[in-house]
């Protein structure tokens, strides 16, 4: 195997996906198995989970059976394998079985170099699968995913998916398929402000803006898109105490310091200085306090004190809003 596989040979006798980036990955072994099952409909799959070839394995695997159907062999994560097991791949690859396909699911880098080196002297089948860090190559991910279910989208609206879910390619290929499926004609980026609006701005913060404004009904709808489209809890609880502390800071502040002296005194900048004497309307002394116990106890629950983080952190939203109406001695 020595002369390297063409990049469209699907049933070529060894593929090498490799990348960190897991929906690439993935297509990278579907679309080899898709194949193989075209032309054999009685394809053998084994799929090894990563840790599961063991010392001997691989031989039995690739032993012809009685029946002589064509298989398919899926080495997760490549880069773990232990020595002996990697002396037996690379054995392999000197000498393949006939009727046997073998993807190797490599995170790359240097660890397992030395049998990501041996597959592509051996002529596997590359298919790059990294990370997309970049805004340029999330937006042509985009664009391809709608070209590969066979739709027109507009730049604007491939942008605004991007701009509404973030990086999470699972996520924007899911989109993309959802808004072919319901969407007739050309998707553009109204179609997508009706399917997504809001999600980009689901953060932990926007939660608790609203929240310390006594705003709990529109809170809680962001709280419930922050934790769908993926926010961790504990940035949540993060953000309600910073908001809440925020207000108690400002208000024990000198009152006749200008904005400028303010914000360098609390480390604020001068917007954020302004915007939290907004947010202080209807606070108490007693509401900042009540406020940091209701989420110094949800975020004792998010990190394992309770089977519900979800609830934990409504209650605290709701505790946070309460206390910004209650006060009856503002600051």
């Amino acid at each position: 195997m020595a002369r390297k596989s063409a990049p469209d040979d699907l049933l070529a006798p060894l593929t090498l996906a490799v990348g960190q980036e897991e929906l690439l990955l993935d297509r990278a072994v579907a679309e080899v198995v898709a194949a193989a099952k075209a032309a054999d409909p009685d394809t053998d799959v084994r799929d090894l989970a990563p840790g599961a070839l063991q010392p001997g394995g691989l031989a039995e695997l690739t032993t012809p059976s009685l029946f002589a159907e064509r298989k398919v062999i899926v080495v997760r994560a490549a880069q773990d394998l232990g020595a002996d097991a990697v002396k037996e791949v690379k054995a392999y690859l000197d000498s393949p079985a006939e009727e046997v396909i073998m993807i190797l699911v490599h995170a790359g880098g240097a660890k397992g170099k030395g049998l990501l080196d041996a597959a592509k002297k051996a002529g596997a089948r590359e298919v790059q699968c990294a990370k997309l860090t970049k805004a340029g190559d999330k937006l042509a991910f985009v664009r391809g995913e709608f070209r590969r279910l066979g739709r027109a989208a507009a730049p604007e609206a491939c942008q605004a998916l991007l701009d509404s879910l973030g990086s999470d390619l699972r996520e924007l290929a899911a989109a993309c398929s959802q808004l072919t499926a319901d969407i007739e004609g050309a998707i553009d980026e109204a179609a997508v402000a009706r399917y997504y609006s809001g999600r980009a701005e689901a953060t932990g913060f926007e939660v608790a803006d609203l929240a310390v404004t006594g705003r709990a009904a529109e809170a809680l709808e962001r709280l419930r898109w922050a934790l769908a489209v993926g926010q961790p809890p504990t940035g949540i609880t993060y953000a309600l105490a910073s908001g809440v502390r925020s207000i108690g800071r400002l208000a024990t502040a000198g009152r006749s310091m200008r904005p400028a002296d303010l914000a360098r005194e609390l480390g604020m900048p001068p917007w954020k200085v302004e915007r939290v004497r907004q947010q202080m309307r209807g606070w108490t002394g007693d509401g900042v306090a009540a406020a940091l116990t209701a989420v110094a106890a949800a975020d004792a629950a998010v990190k394992g004190g309770s089977d519900d983080p979800a609830y934990a952190l409504e209650r605290a939203v709701v505790a946070v809003a309460r206390a910004a109406r209650a006060g009856s001695r503002p600051y």
